[in-house]
């Protein structure tokens, strides 16, 4: 049965604040001769600061993972797999690319589910010097291809779901030569090759024979990465990521532990191995970033699930003794409200965290006092290979509507939205970051490059305030993109979509509030004079052309042209408004 401590002293905030200043918590972690002690090297021409006891690359992490030997480092279903065993995978697959003529700087895309092959496939790239592609696996064979395309991938690693989509478009890259897919019946056909006739199944990894990982000579700050994401053009933006910026992850995410235990008076914990119930797809930099280079690093172990189901989470949670999942808040409420709950046992639980979208400060509590486990957030983007802000324990009970301060590598600040001038503390405007996290800029996109990245700073489009001590409060987000469970939407491609019907001559998206999703999208239309379509069929519309998650949940329609300002930009406040009181006139009728 589940154990957890559930009262009335749980559910409020502590007193007190803890015993440290967040400056006087730096001062002792950071110390000359501390694990956290920080250094400042150029970085493409910027003086930053950067963790001095951070692996320099990820070859070097990949080597030092080795060491945890036997300990489990994924496990999928019935799928064990030890760091031992991974490495022998990853050694032979980067010995095979680099067979294929794969040579630093060239670019690998990866396409998968979270499995196993999946971090054998991110290393084995990254530690001969090449760039690893993750693709979002949600998306369709169009999506793909323009992923595939705009990267000039030469070489595909993708599993046989992925592979079906992509398949069809092969004929339209030629820049792709190599194709591996795994988890296939045989051969996969379309000229591809199975993965698995280079570094078998996972089952079999520990049998391989031994094999040295090629030696590769890498500069921290050398492409490693390309992450893509989405900006106000809609169309995607591939964020070019270094080894540097995928390893600060590992001690930004320790610091925030350690920071914790001094802040309310404890000595910060001795490291320990632990495992993780890791819900967040791998394509993702949260993933990836924050919580793989740490188990990389630490020596944890991330448990995988095909797909999402929150009673098999539980028992996989008693089974395996996880100490800490999340993801986005979604995944937390259904933790907590799941009538199947109580039959479980869920001590182990340490942590709950997540980010990329609203939470209820009601969450936050409940998470303590519920499964007396630390609630955890943060804030970070694509642009900054993920952590900047991290947020925990009695801090985040305390401030729950804040972000987190910056780790002590990284600067934010509140500049005007003009970018001309920085707000004083407490004034609400752009939030800008700087850091070793902070990737480079686009691929092949310099004037989105410049107009987003100035002189080591990212200008991220949220806008904030920042209070006396340094916590950071996101206030609204980069406009036009909404958040549905952790996965971005941008509004100007799903409304491109709409414009794509010959009915539809002006459309719009906007996010309405959900409680456990933090948004959905939903759309209002106008239709061309003469011409008719259903709410349906413009979901099935947008569904054959878009992922699943972009599709708006509402369609509604309007018998005028949509509302603009004097700039010809519509209002997209004035049709949330109407969006809701039609909600809340539906709710008061029934």
């Amino acid at each position: 049965m589940e154990t957890h401590r559930e009262d009335e002293a749980a559910m409020r905030p502590p007193a007190a604040w803890p015993a440290l200043s967040l400056a006087d918590v730096r001062a002792r972690l950071c110390a000359p001769g501390a694990p956290f002690e920080m250094e400042t090297v150029e970085i493409h021409g910027v003086p930053t600061r950067i963790w001095k006891n951070c692996p320099p690359d990820l070859g070097a992490l990949t080597r030092h993972a080795r060491s945890h030997g036997d300990r489990p480092f994924t496990i999928y279903e019935d799928e064990r797999v030890s760091f031992e065993a991974w490495f022998r995978a990853t050694a032979h697959l980067a010995a095979a690319l680099k067979e294929m003529g794969v040579e630093p700087g060239d670019r690998v895309a990866l396409a998968m589910r979270n499995l196993p092959e999946w971090p054998v496939v991110f290393c084995a790239v990254t530690s001969i010097g090449a760039i690893v592609v993750p693709l979002n696996a949600w998306w369709t064979g169009e999506e793909l291809e323009y992923g595939l395309r705009d990267s000039g991938a030469s070489v595909l690693v993708c599993d046989v779901e992925r592979w079906e989509r992509i398949a069809p478009h092969k004929d339209r890259l030629p820049d792709l030569r190599e194709v591996l897919v795994g988890r296939g019946d045989g051969a996969p056909g379309g000229g591809a090759s199975p993965l698995e006739g280079l570094i078998g199944e996972p089952k079999g990894y520990a049998e391989l024979p031994e094999k040295a990982l090629p030696e590769v000579m890498i500069d921290p700050d050398q492409d490693a990465t390309i992450f893509y994401t989405s900006g106000t053009t809609g169309a995607p933006k591939g964020a070019v990521g270094s080894h540097r910026n995928a390893v600060t992850n590992i001690l930004s995410s320790a610091y925030a532990s350690a920071q914790a235990a001094l802040r309310r008076g404890e000595a910060p914990p001795e490291p320990e191995p632990k495992s993780g119930l890791l819900v967040i797809p791998l394509f993702h930099v949260t993933a990836c970033n924050a919580r793989m280079m740490g188990t990389l690093f630490g020596g944890h172990t991330l448990v995988f699930m095909h797909k999402w189901d929150t009673e098999k989470a539980f028992a996989i949670i008693e089974r395996e003794k996880i100490s800490a999942t999340g993801g986005v808040p979604a995944i937390a409420w259904q933790l907590l409200e799941h009538p199947a709950r109580h039959k479980y046992d869920l001590s182990s639980l340490e942590a709950v965290a997540y980010g990329g979208a609203p939470a209820a400060p009601e969450l936050v509590r409940r998470i303590k006092a519920e499964f007396g486990a630390d609630p955890g957030s943060g804030w970070g983007m694509t642009e900054t290979s993920a952590t900047v802000t991290l947020h925990g324990s009695e801090d985040y009970l305390n401030r729950p509507d804040s972000c987190g301060p910056a780790v002590p590598v990284a600067d934010l600040k509140i500049m005007s939205l003009d970018g001309s001038r920085e707000m004083p503390v407490g004034e609400t405007g752009e939030l800008w970051a700087r850091g070793p996290m902070i990737v480079r800029g686009y691929w092949n996109k310099p004037e989105a490059t410049a107009e987003t990245f100035v002189d080591g700073w990212v200008r991220t489009g949220d806008i904030a305030r920042l209070d006396e001590e340094g916590f950071c409060y996101i206030v609204d987000r980069a406009k036009d993109v909404i958040i549905r469970g952790g996965e971005n939407i941008y509004s100007i491609e799903v409304e491109n979509c709409l414009f794509g019907h010959p009915a539809v001559t002006d459309a719009a998206l906007v996010g309405l509030p959900h409680k456990t999703l933090g948004e959905e999208p939903a759309a209002v239309v106008h239709l061309a004079p003469g011409e008719a379509a259903t709410e349906e069929e413009l979901q099935a519309w947008v569904k054959r052309h878009l992922a699943a998650f972009k599709v708006p949940v509402r369609i509604a329609f309007c018998d005028e042209p949509l509302p603009r300002n004097a700039n010809g930009k519509i209002l997209k406040g004035e049709l949330r408004a109407l969006l809701l009181g039609e909600d809340a006139a539906k709710a008061a009728a029934s």
